[in-house]
Protein backbone atom coordinates (compact mmCIF):
# COMPACT_ATOMS: atom_id res chain seq x y z
CA UNK A 1 0.00 0.00 0.00
CA UNK A 2 1.55 3.47 1.08
CA UNK A 3 4.82 3.09 1.99
CA UNK A 4 5.32 6.73 3.46
CA UNK A 5 4.13 10.51 2.21
CA UNK A 6 6.07 13.33 1.49
CA UNK A 7 3.74 16.59 1.38
CA UNK A 8 3.29 19.41 3.95
CA UNK A 9 2.09 19.25 7.67
CA UNK A 10 -0.94 20.75 7.12
CA UNK A 11 -2.54 20.01 10.48
CA UNK A 12 -2.24 19.06 13.85
CA UNK A 13 -4.88 17.27 16.39
CA UNK A 14 -4.54 14.73 19.59
CA UNK A 15 -3.82 11.61 17.57
CA UNK A 16 -3.85 12.36 14.20
CA UNK A 17 -2.11 14.77 11.74
CA UNK A 18 -2.99 15.58 8.15
CA UNK A 19 -0.28 15.79 5.57
CA UNK A 20 -1.07 17.61 2.25
CA UNK A 21 -0.01 15.90 -0.91
CA UNK A 22 -0.28 16.83 -4.36
CA UNK A 23 -3.58 18.95 -3.15
CA UNK A 24 -4.91 15.61 -1.32
CA UNK A 25 -4.92 15.89 2.66
CA UNK A 26 -3.98 12.28 4.40
CA UNK A 27 -5.55 11.80 7.64
CA UNK A 28 -2.31 9.79 9.68
CA UNK A 29 -2.40 8.43 13.43
CA UNK A 30 0.49 9.24 15.20
CA UNK A 31 1.49 8.85 18.71
CA UNK A 32 2.31 11.33 21.42
CA UNK A 33 6.17 11.22 20.97
CA UNK A 34 5.58 11.24 17.05
CA UNK A 35 3.50 14.33 17.73
CA UNK A 36 6.64 16.19 19.50
CA UNK A 37 8.94 15.49 16.68
CA UNK A 38 6.47 17.24 14.12
CA UNK A 39 8.05 20.37 12.34
CA UNK A 40 5.73 23.64 12.23
CA UNK A 41 2.23 23.63 10.53
CA UNK A 42 3.09 24.30 6.54
CA UNK A 43 6.64 22.81 7.25
CA UNK A 44 7.47 20.03 4.13
CA UNK A 45 7.40 16.68 6.34
CA UNK A 46 8.26 12.84 5.28
CA UNK A 47 6.23 10.07 7.52
CA UNK A 48 6.35 6.39 6.73
CA UNK A 49 3.33 4.69 7.08
CA UNK A 50 1.46 1.56 7.85
CA UNK A 51 -2.04 0.85 6.45
CA UNK A 52 -4.42 -0.40 9.15
CA UNK A 53 -7.34 -2.41 7.91
CA UNK A 54 -10.03 -3.28 9.56
CA UNK A 55 -13.82 -4.36 8.93
CA UNK A 56 -15.14 -0.93 9.68
CA UNK A 57 -12.16 1.08 8.97
CA UNK A 58 -9.31 1.35 6.76
CA UNK A 59 -6.09 4.02 8.02
CA UNK A 60 -2.62 5.24 7.88
CA UNK A 61 -0.36 4.77 11.16
CA UNK A 62 2.42 6.93 10.92
CA UNK A 63 6.41 7.32 12.27
CA UNK A 64 8.86 9.64 11.33
CA UNK A 65 11.36 6.85 11.15
CA UNK A 66 11.54 3.46 9.66
CA UNK A 67 13.04 2.25 12.60
CA UNK A 68 9.76 3.12 14.72
CA UNK A 69 7.94 1.68 11.63
CA UNK A 70 9.46 -2.09 11.94
CA UNK A 71 9.02 -2.47 15.17
CA UNK A 72 5.06 -1.29 15.18
CA UNK A 73 4.86 -3.46 12.63
CA UNK A 74 6.53 -6.27 14.68
CA UNK A 75 4.64 -5.44 17.46
CA UNK A 76 1.05 -6.02 16.43
CA UNK A 77 2.37 -9.35 15.66
CA UNK A 78 2.05 -10.14 19.70
CA UNK A 79 -1.39 -11.48 20.34
CA UNK A 80 -3.23 -9.50 22.58
CA UNK A 81 -1.74 -6.22 20.85
CA UNK A 82 -3.44 -4.02 17.80
CA UNK A 83 -2.28 -0.93 15.98
CA UNK A 84 -3.71 1.38 18.98
CA UNK A 85 -1.45 -0.97 21.44
CA UNK A 86 1.39 -0.66 19.13
CA UNK A 87 1.17 2.96 19.22
CA UNK A 88 0.68 2.99 22.45
CA UNK A 89 4.50 1.44 22.95
CA UNK A 90 6.38 3.49 20.98
CA UNK A 91 5.02 6.20 22.61
CA UNK A 92 6.85 5.81 25.94
CA UNK A 93 9.61 3.66 24.41
CA UNK A 94 11.48 4.81 20.92
CA UNK A 95 12.89 1.30 18.92
CA UNK A 96 15.80 1.21 20.17
CA UNK A 97 14.36 1.45 24.17
CA UNK A 98 11.84 -1.32 23.05
CA UNK A 99 14.90 -3.07 21.57
CA UNK A 100 16.30 -3.37 25.03
CA UNK A 101 13.53 -3.76 27.12
CA UNK A 102 12.54 -6.77 25.04
CA UNK A 103 16.27 -8.46 25.09
CA UNK A 104 17.15 -7.47 29.04
CA UNK A 105 13.18 -8.85 29.86
CA UNK A 106 12.13 -5.71 31.23
CA UNK A 107 8.60 -5.89 31.19
CA UNK A 108 7.47 -2.69 33.49
CA UNK A 109 9.28 -0.43 30.66
CA UNK A 110 6.72 -2.08 27.99
CA UNK A 111 3.21 -2.20 30.45
CA UNK A 112 4.11 1.56 31.12
CA UNK A 113 2.32 2.33 27.95
CA UNK A 114 -1.20 3.75 28.06
CA UNK A 115 -3.92 -0.03 28.11
CA UNK A 116 -0.98 -2.23 28.23
CA UNK A 117 -0.60 -4.89 31.45
CA UNK A 118 1.93 -6.60 32.70
CA UNK A 119 1.27 -10.22 31.10
CA UNK A 120 0.61 -8.60 27.93
CA UNK A 121 4.30 -6.63 28.21
CA UNK A 122 5.97 -10.22 29.51
CA UNK A 123 4.08 -11.60 25.38
CA UNK A 124 5.57 -9.00 24.09
CA UNK A 125 9.30 -10.20 25.50
CA UNK A 126 8.47 -13.80 24.91
CA UNK A 127 7.37 -13.51 21.13
CA UNK A 128 9.91 -11.04 20.20
CA UNK A 129 12.86 -11.89 22.19
CA UNK A 130 14.37 -13.97 18.50
CA UNK A 131 13.04 -11.27 16.47
CA UNK A 132 15.32 -8.56 17.71
CA UNK A 133 18.93 -7.82 18.07
CA UNK A 134 21.45 -5.27 19.64
CA UNK A 135 22.91 -5.57 15.75
CA UNK A 136 19.37 -4.07 14.75
CA UNK A 137 20.13 -0.75 16.03
CA UNK A 138 23.57 -0.46 14.97
CA UNK A 139 22.03 -1.49 10.88
CA UNK A 140 19.80 1.30 11.61
CA UNK A 141 21.42 3.89 12.57
CA UNK A 142 23.98 3.55 10.16
CA UNK A 143 21.20 3.75 7.71
CA UNK A 144 19.63 6.67 9.34
CA UNK A 145 23.53 8.73 8.72
CA UNK A 146 23.42 7.80 5.63
CA UNK A 147 20.33 8.76 4.73
CA UNK A 148 21.36 12.16 6.36
CA UNK A 149 24.10 12.69 4.51
CA UNK A 150 26.39 12.07 7.43
CA UNK A 151 29.67 9.57 8.36
CA UNK A 152 28.82 5.82 9.31
CA UNK A 153 29.89 5.76 12.75
CA UNK A 154 28.72 3.06 14.14
CA UNK A 155 31.19 1.12 14.14
CA UNK A 156 32.96 2.47 17.21
CA UNK A 157 29.74 1.71 19.14
CA UNK A 158 29.30 -1.36 17.89
CA UNK A 159 33.77 -2.63 18.47
CA UNK A 160 33.25 -1.45 22.29
CA UNK A 161 29.93 -3.28 22.64
CA UNK A 162 31.11 -6.22 21.43
CA UNK A 163 34.68 -5.73 23.86
CA UNK A 164 31.95 -4.64 27.14
CA UNK A 165 30.32 -8.22 25.96
CA UNK A 166 33.25 -10.41 25.90
CA UNK A 167 34.19 -9.07 29.41
CA UNK A 168 30.99 -10.89 30.43
CA UNK A 169 28.30 -7.86 30.23
CA UNK A 170 25.16 -8.36 28.58
CA UNK A 171 24.66 -7.13 25.42
CA UNK A 172 21.94 -5.07 26.42
CA UNK A 173 23.33 -3.06 29.28
CA UNK A 174 26.65 -2.69 27.06
CA UNK A 175 24.96 -1.09 24.47
CA UNK A 176 22.89 1.41 27.47
CA UNK A 177 26.65 2.29 28.77
CA UNK A 178 28.06 3.01 25.61
CA UNK A 179 24.90 5.26 24.38
CA UNK A 180 24.98 7.42 27.87
CA UNK A 181 28.68 7.98 26.88
CA UNK A 182 28.73 11.89 25.30
CA UNK A 183 30.18 12.33 21.59
CA UNK A 184 30.70 8.08 21.90
CA UNK A 185 30.94 8.59 17.98
CA UNK A 186 33.98 11.19 18.11
CA UNK A 187 35.66 8.86 20.22
CA UNK A 188 38.67 5.75 19.74
CA UNK A 189 37.41 2.42 20.92
CA UNK A 190 39.61 2.38 23.90
CA UNK A 191 38.51 5.67 25.36
CA UNK A 192 34.89 4.76 24.70
CA UNK A 193 35.44 1.68 26.44
CA UNK A 194 37.20 3.26 29.58
CA UNK A 195 34.21 5.77 29.33
CA UNK A 196 31.27 3.16 29.25
CA UNK A 197 32.99 1.02 32.10
CA UNK A 198 32.72 4.25 34.33
CA UNK A 199 28.54 3.77 33.77
CA UNK A 200 28.42 0.28 34.21
CA UNK A 201 29.76 0.46 37.82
Amino acid sequence: MIAYLKGVLANVEEENIIVEVNGIGYNVRVNGRTIGMLPGIGSEMKIYTYTSVREDAVSLVGFLTKDDLAMFKLLITVSGIGPKGALAVLSVLDADGLRFAILSGDAKAIAKAPGVGGKTAERVIIDLKDKVSIEDTFVEKESALYEAGGQGTGEVIKEAVEALTALGYASSDALKAVKQVENAEQMEVEQLLKQALKKLF
